[in-house]
């Protein structure tokens, strides 16, 4: 949570795809925005103090069997609301029409609404719903029309309550983000006085809150969430925390000799390094199912994780820490678009994508509480923490990286051979994208070996080896994503180095499926 004295706008989470959209739009106006469930009490919004509300919307129609319901109280806090909910809930009439109204319109603006103020008398905007207002609820008046429909924006100024039926977060409603900072400054009157400096400062105090003197222990992976997630622990309570490494087997090349460089010399945290990959690779053998891995691997990382806190504690004891308390918290660097993708957040309804692995379970199999002071963050946000807390370039910018690893972008069984095939081409990857100063151009570029053999010719030899495809897609939070289109020549020169150098492969394709209707990565 921010600190109260900071503005803050929330947003009701009613399983819209653009609620992520939202929340950064917002934040972008430097205003704190915060998510939350759909149904929380109007009581305990009002403690929260928000400068404003926003009503996400979502794809179920208001008179659907089990369609998402607020509490109708909110909108009388006297706190301004934008939305597309309130006509159903005010006493208007709301249609369902049974046809989508779906893509680009024109919004013809009248009355002078101060949330449409400074837009001129029309602009373009993105339509995406079923309902259709028809009759407007005591108090609002018609503030905006398209082409099929008198009342795609409405108001009730008295009030301060402000409902639109197009999307004003996305990019195809060229002017929307002034609508946003409309409602944002002029209508909630919020500050500009939300930095990535005063979220690290925020953050820290909460986390000593939270934590008091007990200590931390965080699951350590290299990859930039649980690298700011550490980095801005260490800052907030020093050497209450303790890091734990798990080699799975399934990491990139050299993966565990860079992360003991950064953290145990660089940054001095204590980090303790377990190497389990036999036991993982023997788990994984002949499992091809991709759930089934992920569950496997999750499962074996609490055991390993739960066995090396055990020994933690154990040698804290020997070293004459008599009053140890044990390690009661647990530290996770969740982020809000895996925990969109993995579980309903808060109680919201939003559909399961994947099981992921800082996602449910690990808590309560463990006895620990939970520590995830990141979770409200998107993956450019953390990055932008990590900066700020000193964390190396080449840390921060390091492509997202799988919880499972290798395992997930291997389509089959996982054997030490699959594996070692995967990890020569993934390096190609990385170094030709580095060298041609791609790699942080881009959201991610990986290789994934496929469970599938051809014919080929190398000289006079005729072949029968695996296929690589080459998955490069760019993205601001990984929740969308469109395929690169990367030069020619460095997709041949990719290309020939994996046939040439990488032993058993004699193909490489690449990947020119969006997210949606594909996910980033293939399992």
């Amino acid at each position: 949570m921010a600190s109260p004295a900071h503005s803050r706008i929330l947003i009701l989470d009613f399983g819209s795809q653009y609620t992520q959209v939202i929340a950064r739009r917002i934040r972008e106006c430097q205003v704190y925005s915060e998510i939350i469930r759909f149904d929380m009490p109007a009581a305990e919004i009002a403690e929260l103090g928000p400068n404003g509300l926003i009503l996400s919307g979502g794809p179920a129609s208001v008179y659907d069997k089990g369609a998402p319901h607020l509490d109708p109280e909110i909108f009388s806090l006297g706190v301004p609301v934008l939305g597309m909910l309130m006509a159903h809930h005010l006493g208007g009439q709301v249609v369902f029409t049974g046809r989508r109204e779906y893509g680009a319109g024109t919004l013809h603006i009248a009355n002078g609404s101060q949330l449409l103020d400074g837009l001129g008398p029309q602009i373009d905007v993105w339509n995406s719903h079923g309902d259709e207002v028809t009759a407007l609820p005591k108090g609002f008046r018609a503030a905006g029309r398209t082409e099929s429909s008198n009342f795609a924006a409405v108001e009730d100024p008295q009030r301060k309550l402000y409902g639109l039926q197009f999307h004003p977060e996305v990019a195809h409603t060229p002017r929307g983000k002034e609508i946003l900072q409309n409602f944002v400054y002029h209508i909630c009157h919020c500050a500009m006085d939300w930095t990535m400096g005063s979220f690290i400062e925020e953050a820290c105090a909460r986390i000593r809150k939270q934590v008091g003197d007990q200590k931390v222990v965080l699951g350590l992976s290299g990859g930039v969430d649980s690298s700011v997630t550490a980095a801005l622990l260490h800052k907030a309570i020093g050497d209450q925390l303790t890091c734990i490494f798990v080699n799975n087997g399934l990491l990139r090349s050299r993966e565990e000799e860079i992360v003991q460089r950064v953290f145990g010399e660089n940054f001095h945290v204590r980090l303790k390094y377990v190497d389990a990959s036999e036991r993982f690779l023997a788990l994984l053998k002949g499992v091809t199912d991709p759930e089934t891995k992920r569950k496997l691997i999750g499962n074996e990382f609490i055991k390993v994780f739960q066995h090396a806190t055990e020994e933690l504690l154990e040698e804290d004891q020997k070293n004459g820490a008599r009053k140890h308390g044990g390690y009661k918290f647990l530290a996770q660097g969740t982020l809000y678009p895996d925990v969109i993708e993995s579980v309903s957040i808060e109680g919201n309804p939003a559909q399961v994508i994947k099981s992921h692995h800082n996602v449910g379970g690990l808590p309560e199999k463990m006895h620990f509480e939970l520590v995830e002071p990141v979770r409200q963050l998107f993956k450019d946000e953390v990055r932008q923490a990590g900066l700020q807390l000193g964390l190396p370039k080449d840390i921060v910018y390091r492509q997202p990286f799988p919880g499972p690893g290798l395992a997930v972008r291997i389509l089959g069984e996982v054997t030490p051979e699959r594996l070692s095939i995967l990890r020569e081409a993934d390096m190609i990857v990385v170094s030709e994208m580095e060298s041609s100063d791609w790699y942080y151009r881009v959201w991610q570029s990986f290789a994934v070996l496929l469970p599938v053999r051809s014919v080929g010719v190398m000289g006079d030899q005729r072949t029968y080896e695996n296929t690589i495809v080459l998955r490069i897609v760019e993205s601001q939070d990984g929740m969308t994503a469109d395929w690169v289109r990367i030069p020619y020549e460095l997709l041949a020169r990719i290309s020939a180095r994996i046939s040439n150098e990488v032993k058993g492969v004699n193909r490489v394709c690449y990947d020119i499926s969006s997210k949606p209707p594909s996910t980033i990565e293939w399992e």
